[in-house]
Order: structure tokens, then sequence, then C-alpha cells
């Protein structure tokens, strides 16, 4: 299983991949709370999803790239994340926040926002919350550590692409990239293989391949927002 950057084109991905549709829910205070996944794409063992946001029959690619010219060019830094994040230090957590990575999810928001939460870690209801925060973000930039183990907290996350849909901002998001499935640079080098990563899908971020939040500022719409039935 992996995926490919093209060059100027889509992301071939091979393997036959787990494709499907992933909603954020808000909570009754209108803030990102859960992730509702839709109704399975067919796939094939290979096949290319849209990179530059123009294909009629997104997530899939139809060639569109090459009518509007798309340049897809890679910008995102090759250094791993821990030399890209900053810390935060908490009573009981530690948190990792690498903020070009930020796929503009909102999930770190509810209950005072994560960065806060970590002051109060040596409370349950803080530690849960801020726990439950950090494992939902779907782009990787905010990684918690437990400080008794030293162990990184993670969701267990099978290895699949999810189609991310933002009802709540009436726009769609990037491609949520799971369990440490590989990505190759058109250039055949592979990114840092991690749990969570998300893909641009909108043809805007500044950090391509990775989803930088572009999608929201430039209201990426792939007609499929509210998500399919269960």
């Amino acid at each position: 299983m992996k995926i490919v950057v093209t060059q100027d084109g889509p992301y071939v991905v091979t393997g036959e991949v787990p494709l499907a549709i992933q909603v954020i829910r808000p909570n009754a205070e209108g803030l990102s709370w859960n992730w509702e996944e839709g109704k399975p794409f067919e796939i094939a063992e290979e096949y290319a999803l849209c990179r530059c946001g123009q294909s009629r029959n997104k997530p899939f690619c139809d060639g569109s790239h090459q009518r509007v010219h798309f340049n897809g060019k890679e910008t995102a830094t090759r250094q791993p994340y821990d030399r890209q994040a900053g810390v935060v230090e908490g009573p009981t957590l530690s948190l990792q926040d690498a903020e070009e990575l930020c796929a503009f999810a909102r999930f770190c928001d509810p209950g005072g926002k994560i960065w806060s939460l970590i002051e109060k870690t040596d409370t349950p209801s803080a530690r849960k919350l801020a726990i439950r925060e950090g494992m939902s973000c779907p782009g990787g930039r905010l990684v918690l550590t437990d400080r008794r183990t030293s162990k990184a907290i993670e969701p267990d996350l099978p290895p699949s692409i999810g189609v991310v849909e933002d009802p709540a901002l009436h726009c769609s998001g990037p491609l949520w990239v799971r369990g440490r499935l590989r990505i190759e640079s058109e250039d055949g080098k592979p990114y840092e293989i991690r749990n969570r990563v998300a893909l641009c899908r909108c043809g805007a971020s500044v950090n391509k391949p990775f989803c930088n939040g572009s999608h929201a500022s430039v209201q990426f719409n792939d007609g499929m927002i509210d998500g399919p039935s269960r």
C-alpha cells in the first residue's frame, strides 16, 4: 500500500487502500466533536485521486490537471516531525505542535483549546479532553506524549484514506491518510511515515503535498459536503 505524488498530477494510490467519506460533526456548541464515516467508495487495486481540485469526478482524477495547467510543486519540508514541532509541557502530558501541518479541522477548540488544557492535565477531565482533541487531529499537527511512560498517545487507525467533508464551514477538506501509509514524492523519495497526515486536494496549499487549511479560505466544494449516508 502506498501513495505516490505525481508531477503536477494526481495522487496514485496502489494496494487497494480503502477510501471513504469522513465528515466532521459538531457538538451542541457548534465545535468540531466527532468523525462520522460515510459509505466507502468502490476502488480498484490502483486508483488516482484529484490533487488540483478541478476534477469533475471528485475525489478521483479525470485529467483536469492538464487542462488547468496545475502547478503541483511540492514545497513541504523533508524534516522529520520531531524537528518541525514545538513542545508545550503539562503536568502529565506534553504536546508537540507543528503548525504548518494544520488541516483546520478545529478538533483542538472545545473546552478552551488544547494548549490551555495541557496545563491542567493533572485534572482527569482536562487530561481526557486533551487526549480526545489531540487524537482527532487529522493532519497530525498535534501529538501528545504521556510524560510518565514517554510514549506517544495515538489512535488505532487502519491503513485507509478519508475524504474529509466539513458541513459546518460549508466546504470540503483534505485527504486524511491514516495507518502509517507510505507517501512517495514525485522524485521517488518517501516522506516520513506517520500514523496520520492530511494531503491537499483543493490545489491551494502552500505546503504541498500536505494540507495547510487553504480549502477553508478558498471554500473548496467537491459536491459531497454532507457525505453519503451510511
